[in-house]
Order: structure tokens, then C-alpha cells, then sequence
């Protein structure tokens, strides 16, 4: 049963959300101002029983709407007894009128017709009473049954009179039965409200984190998305229905996406309503971006949680947005137009968040060499959508709104989404070329660096010009202090904060092939007395680059590396640029530690190899181990120096 109790959660808290939206709506001014209009007198007598009708009717739907469960169903359970007790009185006083049109008085078994008018009656007020019993969880049928002393007086052969009286007197009856109900359960709001105190009290919220705990507990408790958005669901329905029959032939005229943004925009003129199409919104984008999961990576990459692909942050855009510009205080076609607008920007934060899904699932096709069809077929079509979609739009909205900077910015934003794509299958291909090409070509990575380059410095002048755009009309135009945040905004997130990454960017590859430029390249020999792969990507090496600890890597991958770090990947020492050899012999001093036996020109200098290469091992043994720091000192030193031992201590085995 906890399905059942969830849904009844949700569908027995949406009438109290759908009446605050209908007491919202009610103008109280215009009704005070034509009671004035009538009477001065009448205004002074209504005026404050009706705002406090008012903000009573408030108080109770709130209180009803953040009930527990039980008592919210224990409310229902007696609201549906009063409208089956109130079901029996209509049938008994529609009896009562049958009977005095008839003018039969005699008894009711003597004639056919007053016997059937009898039997029906008395079998629906059966009925009633025993359903009345049943909700109140009673047996005790008799103090349901007040309205059916009319048919029991007409049993009797009472007279006409008799049975108005009978009638008169079993509606009072009910009525002082259904008050003498009130004022017992009269105090249990109160008692309510002072047992949820008390439990907040024993909880000891004071501290903040807590605070934010129970906050959390009763958001999840009244589930208050689901509630939202079935109400906004709701309300939607019956304006559509309600604009489909009134304007049949007006929505053929308008076309389709105007009648359904029209509707759209009559179900957020309220709080209530904006809140739940703002759930609305997140619940779709939420869905849109797990169909794309779906379809790109099937039902285990929709497992895959991203914070930032929950639909949230859409949602919480739209509900800025309105109310930022107001949206609430429009008129019905402004709203609409201005609801246009923003559900657009909604549409390209969803389609931003796409890119962020395809990105790496496009480009992880392509590096990995797979050659399932399928599922680059499903990429590919994906960043074909997000390709063409943005442009489409923009084109529709720009022919659609005049274009000034607001308009130019949601331009721009498709802009930058459509050349983000771009970028993406221009790497993918590349890749692709690699794979369907003998031998790998040595400059991808600096060409797709290069791609991606070209690609931000676009993005880089889209957002200059919109900001040139906006000071230009700011300056020479309409200025406002929103149009000038926006700028500064726009300028510093999308103009300085871009311009900075690409230029660290460009400095650190910089660096990085200045290091790899200044470092020695193996010779054959000495790779093949180092025999061994490249520890960075595994694979043999024909040439290879030597850093100042002694390590053998290929060039393009420890450029890579040096991208990310720049220390060394098997010592992690600093890897730095080495400067030009002062003296012919200098290079020898970085021949690295694993690059196996000396040449016999680095021999020629040592003396008595036999036995002194054994003192030498024992003097090593004996002294101790030196720091990282002080080896590097050392080497430093034999470098400048051009030490003729070093490089037969470099050649030992760490």
C-alpha cells in the first residue's frame, strides 16, 4: 500500500492549493468598490466580514494543505458524510414535492404510483445511511437516518402538512447534529498545531543544519514537486478545455504553439500556479535529458546521476526570470509574449546541458576506436539535432520579436551552442581519419588543440559583440540599470573569464613544448640498451626525448603530460627546460640511469675498472642512501662541471 498512500498524498493536498489559486484570483477591491457603489451603508456592514472571509478562507485551506495524511483522509471521510446527508434531504424534500402534486393522502400500499414514489425514496435514504455509517466507521446507522422521517410520516398516512413539517424538522435536526460536531472537534487545529510544536521542540531545532533538516523531511513528507506540478497539471487541463471551447475558431487563426503559450500563460498568473510550472518545466527538462542519456548510452547511463542534469537549474531560471520581469502583474498577451521569451531561454539551457551529455560520449566514440555502428550513428544524429535546433530557433525568434540586446543575447547563446557542436564533430572526424589511416598521425593532438581553439575564440567574439552591442545601446540608446548588470555580467563571465582560460591555456602548451624542445633525444643506442616502452602510453619507441632525472618517454605523450602536471611521471621530479651545453661533453652528463652499459668514451677516464669498480660498490653500500634533493644537486653540479664520473653513477640501478 505505500503507492497508494503516495498518491493520496499528493491528490488529497491539491484541492486546498487549487482554492488558494481561485481566492488569489478574487478581486476583493473591485468587489468593496461596487458595494460602494450600491451603498455606503451596505459597504460599511460587508466590507470587513468579507476580508475576513478572506483571509480565514486562506488560513483554512493552509491548515488543511499541511495536515498529516490520516487526518487529511479523516477530513474527506466527513466532508463526503455531509454531502451524502445533504444527497438525502434533496431526496426526501423532492419526495415531499411529489407527494403534495400528486394529492393522494390515503395509505401509501393502496396506490401503485405513491407505493413506487415510497419504495424508491426509502431504498436511495437506505442507501445514503448506510454509506454515512460505513465512512464514519460506525454501526450505529440511526444517526444517519434524520431525513428519512418524511417517508416514515408518509408511512403513517400523515397529511400534507404533516410531512412539510416532518421535512422542516429532520433538516434541523441534521443541521444542529452537524454543529454539535463542530464545536467538539472545534479545538483540533489547535491541538495539532501544539503537538507538531511540541515535536519541534524536542528536535531542538535551533541550530541551522537542523532547521535545514526538517525543512527537508517535510519537503520530501508533502512531496512537494509531484504536488505542484499535478495542480499545475490540473489547472492546465481545464484551461485548455475551457480556451478550446470558447475559441474554435480563433485557435486555427492564431496557430497552435499561440493558442497553447496563450493557455500556458493563463495557468502562471498566480504564485501558486508560477511555482508549479516551474516544477513542470524541471520535471521535462529532467526528462528530456534522461531520453537523451538513453539514447546514447542506453538504460545504464541514465543510472549515472549528474547533479547538474536534473532539471533544476532550468527550473530555477524560469522562476527568476518571472519574477525578475514581473510576470505575475501582466496582462494576458504580454505574459504570453514575455512567457515566450523565457521558456526560450529555458530551451537552450536544456540544450547546453545536451551538449554537456554528447560531448564526451561523441568523443569517447572516437578516441576508443569503436566500430559499433549503431552507436555512432546515435551520436552522430544527436549532434546533428543540436546543430540545427539552435539555428532554428533563432531564426523563428529573431523573425518573430524585433531585434534589440535581449534578443541579440538569445541569439548569441544558440550561436555558442551551435559552434560547440561544431567543434565536437570536427575532432570525432579527426579521430575517425585516425582510425581508418595506417599509421597515426604524430600532430593530432596539436591540431585538435587547434580546433578547439579556433572554436572558443569564435565564442570568444560572439560574446565580445554582444557585450559591444549592449554598451553601444546603453550609451547611445534606452540605458537601465538591469541593461548595465547584464553587461557587466555578460562581459565578465563570457568576455574576461574566457579570455583568461584560453591565454593560461596557450602559456602552459607553450611552456610545455619549450621543455620538450630543449630536452635530448635518444639515440638508436641508447634506446635499444634502454629496451623498453614509453610508462605514458605503453607502446615501443623509434624516438624518444630524455628528461633531466633519466627517463625515456615519447615526445607528444610527456607533452601531453606536461598539459596536466609538470612533473615527471615515473620520479615526479619538477621537469624542467634544460639550457644549451656550455662545453662539448656536457650532454653526456644526462645519460639517464637505465640507459645500460657506457660507451667506451665515457670509460677512458676511469682507472682500474676491476678493482676499483668493487671499492666503489663498497663505498656506496656503506655510505647513506642521499635525498631526491640532494641527487639533483649533484647531477646540477656534474652538469655545469662536466664530471667524467657522473655518468657512470647515472647508469647505475636505482
Amino acid at each position: 500500500m505505500p503507492r497508494l498512500e503516495e498518491l493520496a498524498n499528493v491528490v488529497l493536498r491539491v484541492p486546498s492549493i487549487l482554492v488558494l489559486d481561485l481566492l488569489y484570483k478574487c478581486d476583493i477591491e473591485g468587489l468593496t468598490e461596487h458595494l460602494r457603489a450600491k451603498n455606503d451603508d451596505m459597504l460599511f456592514k460587508y466590507k470587513y466580514v468579507i476580508w475576513n472571509m478572506y483571509y480565514f478562507g486562506h488560513l483554512l485551506n493552509v491548515v488543511v494543505l499541511v495536515l498529516p495524511l490520516r487526518h487529511i483522509v479523516t477530513l474527506y471521510l466527513h466532508i463526503l458524510a455531509a454531502l451524502l446527508l445533504y444527497m438525502g434531504h434533496q431526496i426526501s424534500k423532492d419526495y415531499v414535492r411529489e407527494e403534495l402534486q400528486s394529492g393522494y393522502e390515503g395509505a401509501v400500499y393502496l396506490d401503485s404510483l405513491a407505493f413506487n414514489r415510497f419504495v424508491s425514496a426509502m431504498t436511495s435514504q437506505i442507501i445514503l445511511s448506510t454509506l454515512c455509517a460505513f465512512l464514519m466507521k460506525t454501526r450505529k446507522v440511526w444517526l444517519f437516518s434524520a431525513h428519512m422521517l418524511p417517508l416514515l410520516a408518509r408511512l403513517c398516512a400523515a397529511r400534507h402538512a404533516t410531512l412539510l413539517a416532518a421535512n422542516t424538522f429532520s433538516l434541523g435536526l441534521t443541521g444542529a447534529g452537524i454543529t454539535v460536531f463542530l464545536l467538539s472537534h472545534l479545538f483540533v487545529p489547535y491541538r495539532l498545531a501544539k503537538a507538531a510544536y511540541s515535536e519541534l521542540l524536542q528536535l531542538e531545532v535551533i541550530e541551522l543544519y537542523r532547521l535545514l533538516a526538517v525543512g527537508i523531511s517535510l519537503w520530501n513528507q508533502f512531496a512537494v514537486p509531484v504536488l505542484f506540478s499535478v495542480f499545475w497539471f490540473v489547472l492546465f487541463v481545464v484551461q485548455l478545455c475551457s480556451d478550446t471551447m470558447s475559441r474554435k475558431t480563433s485557435a486555427g487563426h492564431q496557430g497552435i504553439m499561440f493558442f497553447l503559450l496563450t493557455s500556458v500563460s493563463e495557468c502562471c498568473a498566480t504564485p501558486y500556479s508560477l511555482l508549479g510550472l516551474t516544477f513542470v518545466v524541471s520535471y521535462l527538462a529532467l526528462g528530456l535529458l534522461n531520453l537523451c542519456k538513453f539514447y546514447l548510452g542506453g538504460y545504464a547511463a541514465v543510472q549515472s546521476e549528474n547533479v547538474m542534469h536534473r532539471g533544476v537549474t532550468e527550473g530555477v531560471t524560469l522562476l527568476l526570470l518571472a519574477l525578475q520581469t514581473g510576470l505575475l502583474d501582466m496582462q494576458a498577451l504580454q505574459r504570453t509574449f514575455l512567457l515566450s521569451i523565457i521558456l526560450f531561454i529555458v530551451v537552450t539551457s536544456t540544450l547546453q546541458s545536451m551538449i554537456e551529455i554528447t560531448d564526451p560520449i561523441i568523443l569517447a566514440l572516437g578516441a576508443s576506436r569503436n566500430r559499433s555502428v549503431w552507436k555512432h550513428f546515435r551520436g552522430l544524429s544527436m549532434c546533428l539535432l543540436l546543430l540545427v535546433f539552435p539555428v532554428f530557433m533563432a531564426y523563428k525568434i529573431s523573425k518573430f520579436f524585433h531585434m534589440d540586446f535581449w534578443l541579440l543575447i538569445l541569439v548569441s547563446s544558440c550561436m555558442l551552442t551551435s559552434l560547440q557542436v561544431t567543434g565536437t564533430m570536427l575532432i570525432y572526424s579527426l579521430f575517425m581519419v585516425e582510425l581508418f589511416r595506417s599509421d597515426p598521425i604524430e600532430s593530432l593532438d596539436e591540431v585538435i588543440y587547434w580546433v578547439n581553439a579556433v572554436s572558443r575564440v569564435l565564442e570568444f567574439v560572439v560574446a565580445l559583440c554582444v557585450v559591444a552591442y549592449g554598451t553601444w545601446e546603453s550609451l547611445f540608446g534606452e540605458w537601465s540599470w538591469m541593461g548595465a548588470s547584464v553587461i557587466i555580467i555578460h562581459s565578465y563571465f563570457n568576455v574576461w573569464l574566457r579570455a583568461q582560460s584560453g591565454w593560461r591555456s596557450f602559456l602552459l602548451r607553450q611552456e610545455a613544448a619549450k621543455k620538450i624542445n630543449s630536452l635530448p633525444r635518444a639515440t638508436a643506442q641508447q634506446l635499444q640498451q634502454h629496451n623498453d616502452v614509453c610508462s605514458i602510453c605503453f607502446q615501443e619507441m623509434t624516438v624518444a626525448v630524455i628528461t633531466y632525472c633519466g627517463h625515456f618517454f615519447h615526445g607528444n605523450c610527456l607533452r601531453k603530460w606536461l598539459y596536466v602536471q609538470e612533473t615527471c611521471p615515473m620520479c615526479h621530479q619538477t621537469v624542467r627546460p634544460i639550457p644549451s651545453p656550455a662545453s662539448g661533453d656536457a650532454p653526456a652528463a644526462h645519460t639517464p640511469r637505465d640507459a645500460g652499459p657506457e660507451p667506451a668514451a665515457h670509460q677512458e677516464g676511469a682507472q682500474n675498472q676491476d678493482g676499483g669498480s668493487s671499492q666503489e660498490t663498497q663505498s656506496k653500500a656503506a655510505t647513506p642512501r642521499p635525498t631526491e634533493q640532494q641527487k639533483e644537486e649533484e647531477e646540477t653540479k656534474s652538469f655545469e662541471g662536466g664530471d667524467k664520473d657522473q655518468p657512470r653513477k647515472s647508469t647505475e640501478k636505482r
